[in-house]
């Protein structure tokens, strides 16, 4: 069997996650599978006031929102497919529901890079921004996941994103064998301002078989720049 996106970047590191992590993050176009994920997350932070304008244009593309709350439902949906460039790709789509008949999402694909030897996350609904994801496994079978160097594309301009003018992700994912569920723990930091963004929540997942991708959860358009 081919190896997925996330067993490709971590190697031997990979048969180290909890099983129900390298059940999660197995998910591949040669796994059979889908991952639906549906939890509550306990608490959606943000940073100081002057942060708002910054997360309501990441609003515009569903890389980041200005809502804060507690108790807010989410689902979060895995699908693997081969895009029109060829590569195989896993969405990582966040959708919460912020308020009565208002939801936000977070749109993410992510590929396996040979030449960066990485997984590289492409943030938004149109791949603008791919960002190279430094992947760890913790001693107790958790993935620990760190933002690295961004890259803008968009038509002909293409420049490196100052991490002094964008935020550092650090995320935590684990499975708890007490209370049966996944933890997840994600803060967005900037190097020079601190804090940003953050959520922590509780989720459950479903497998289904893999069938059809739904477009909904594909970009919009595909960027071939690593």
């Amino acid at each position: 069997m081919t190896e997925g996106v996330f067993e490709r970047a971590l190697g031997a590191d990979f048969e180290r996650l909890h099983p129900q992590m390298r059940r999660r993050f197995g998910v591949g176009v040669e796994a059979g599978y889908d991952c639906v994920g549906r939890g509550v997350m306990t608490e959606v932070r943000r940073g100081p006031w002057w942060t708002r304008p910054f997360l309501a244009l990441g609003a515009l593309r569903n890389i980041l929102f200005p809502e804060k709350g507690r108790d807010i439902p989410f689902q979060i949906d895995n699908y693997a497919y081969i895009d029109s460039l060829g590569r195989e790709t896993v969405t990582f789509v966040r959708t919460m529901t912020v308020g009565p008949g208002r939801r936000r999402r977070f749109d993410a694909t992510m590929i396996y890079s040979p030449a960066r030897g990485r997984v590289v996350d492409y943030l938004g609904t149109h791949q603008h921004l791919a960002v190279d994801l430094d992947l760890a496994v913790t001693d107790d079978g958790a993935l620990r996941l760190t933002s690295g160097a961004q890259r803008f594309y968009e038509g002909p301009i293409a420049f490196r994103f100052p991490l002094l003018f964008s935020g550092r992700a650090h995320l935590v994912e684990r499975f708890d064998d007490a209370e049966g569920c996944f933890v997840i723990e994600l803060e967005v930091r900037n190097d020079l301002l601190g804090f940003l963004f953050g959520y922590r929540g509780t989720f459950s997942c479903e497998y289904p078989e893999q069938g059809s991708v739904p477009e909904t959860v594909k970009p919009y358009r595909e960027e071939v720049r690593e």
